[in-house]
Parts: structure tokens; sequence; C-alpha cells
């Protein structure tokens, strides 16, 4: 049977399966389509997957494009691919009151295009990974997630991010800045996986709130929005092994196709840091590489 004209039979990493509503437009801003949406994430998969490799992914989808009501999904669907890979993982505090669920693990291209094929745009991923039998093993990086309050911006961010690089400096510690491809970005520290996640959230709360105490005009640590005008969250909680935070190199279902894209720190330090859309990703890859290399050898200890 021939595929329907709105659908795209395709062969990836030995693997067959259809594409559909290509043509649907998913950032109606922007004007791109679906087809533009696996198109990058086809083409940026070598330096998303070793991001992905065996953290289990929750994804936020937009069937009906960025201008909709997007809707959290952890559970593999039960029509997916035999070749995708699982894990069931227990879900203390689950808001379905489901024990374990099972999440999906991207290690290929095609694992990749499938999910994405279901306009699951963000890729959501925690800070720890799992054993080849599903064994949660401790978290292999610590992550501030950087969260402006109005009026304050992507400038602010900027600062505050320079300010923790110095702190972080002194425990002899370095970290990699990420745009969030939102309102503000994330600095990730690559760790040896030989702490837990305790002791990886005890120390991200203490430096949280250090740099709050030393900096009250500009940065908080307290998640209170009433305190949060005008000021960057320095949002120490990521590091919870309930929570996850946004994949380097995903997408996000803002307004326009933004990226949650590595940078440097001469980039942080330059006026006129702006958010980066897929093109401009891509094109960074293709000439300057990987600029989360960084995150997939970590060598670091926490002080404790």
């Amino acid at each position: 049977m021939s595929p329907e004209p709105d659908e795209q039979l395709i062969h990836v990493d030995g693997h067959q399966f259809k594409l559909k509503r290509l043509d649907k437009v998913l950032y109606p801003e922007a004007g791109t389509t679906k087809a533009e949406v696996l198109d990058y994430y086809a083409r940026i998969a070598p330096v998303l997957l070793p991001q992905l490799a065996d953290r289990p992914v929750t994804r936020i989808r937009w069937p009906d494009g960025t201008d909709s009501k997007p809707f959290f999904e952890k559970n593999t669907p039960a029509y997916a691919p035999d070749w995708l890979r699982t894990v069931t993982l227990p879900t203390p505090g689950s808001s379905r009151n489901r024990e374990t669920l099972v999440f999906p693990v991207l290690r290929q291209t095609a694992d990749l295009i499938w999910m994405v094929n279901l306009a699951a745009l963000e890729l959501h991923v925690p800070q720890w990974t799992v054993g080849p039998r599903g064994a949660v093993r401790n978290p292999s990086r610590l992550v501030i997630d950087l969260d402006p309050g109005p009026p304050a911006g992507l400038a602010e961010c900027a600062e505050a991010a320079h300010l923790i690089k110095d702190r972080l400096a002194e425990d002899g510690l370095a970290a990699v800045p990420v745009t969030s491809g939102s309102k503000g970005l994330q600095l990730y520290v690559p760790l040896d996986g030989s702490q837990s996640a305790d002791v990886v959230n005890g120390y991200a709360k203490r430096l949280a709130e250090s740099l709050a105490k030393s900096h009250p005009r500009l940065m908080v640590s307290n998640m209170t929005k009433a305190l949060r005008d005008g000021k960057v969250l320095l949002d120490w909680s990521q590091n919870n092994p309930a929570k996850t935070t946004i994949c380097p190199y995903s997408l996000r279902g803002r307004a326009r196709p933004w990226v949650a894209a590595p940078r440097t720190w001469q980039e942080l330090a330059a006026p006129g840091l702006s958010q980066l859309d897929s093109a401009e990703v891509l094109r960074r890859v293709e000439t300057e590489g990987d600029l989360a290399a960084g995150l997939l050898s970590g060598t670091a200890r926490l002080p404790v």
C-alpha cells in the first residue's frame, strides 16, 4: 500500500516508518513546518544524541503548533516501535498516582525522528543516566537554571552567569553555558558521577543561596514569585532527581524555533546576547563544532 499524499515512508538506521503531516506549520510566527523541524533534528542528531544518551526523555508535544496548548508526555506510547529502547522507572508523587512509568531512551537518529514526528518539539532529561539494565546512576552533571523575572532579561542572566562562573572556579569547577531558547540560560558542570543526587542538589542549593546573599540586587535563590521581579532566579532545584531540564540542542516550543544552544563565555560577555534559532545553531555546529562536548566526559567532584 502506498503512503497517503501527506505521508512519507522513510528508512533510517535500518528501520522503516512513516512521517505524517509534513506540511503542518508548527511555528506559525516563523512559518516553520513539521518537515523543517524534522530536518533540524536529523541534522543536529550527531551532537544531540550524545546529550540524550542513557537519559529517560520527557517530551512536550505541540501537535497543533506552538500557538496552541501543548501537553507533557513521559510514558512511552503504546504504539511505539519495538526497536525503541524503554526503561521502567519509579515515579513517586506522580500526578496520576502511577508507581512507575515506561520512559523512552533515544539512542539513534531513527528514535529521534520517530519521536519528533509526534510533534515532540521539546526534549527534557534528568541530570542522571540509567545503566544497561535500567539502574539509575548518580548525576553526571550539575545544572543551575537562570530564570529572569521581568524586566530582567538575558543580559542580566549573562551578568549573573559570570559571577557564578567565578564562584565555581574557586571550587575548581568549570561550567558550560547554554542559552535556553526561552527566556534565560543554564549553566552545566560535568561531574565524574561518583556523588549522589543529594550531594549534587545540596551543593547547588548552597551555591545559589550564597550568591543570592552576596548579590541581592541581581540574584535570588528563593522560588517565591513576589521576590523575583527584576532579578535572576538561580533555580538549583533542577538537580532534584525527580526533575528534568531542557536538553542542549533541543528545540523549544516558543513563537519561533529557538534552541537550547551551547554558547561560549566570550559570547556571554558581549553586548546584544540573544537566543538562537535552529538555522543559526546548525551553522554554528558546522563551523565551530560541538560546544557542549565537554559535558560528555566529566571528571569533577563537588566539595562537600
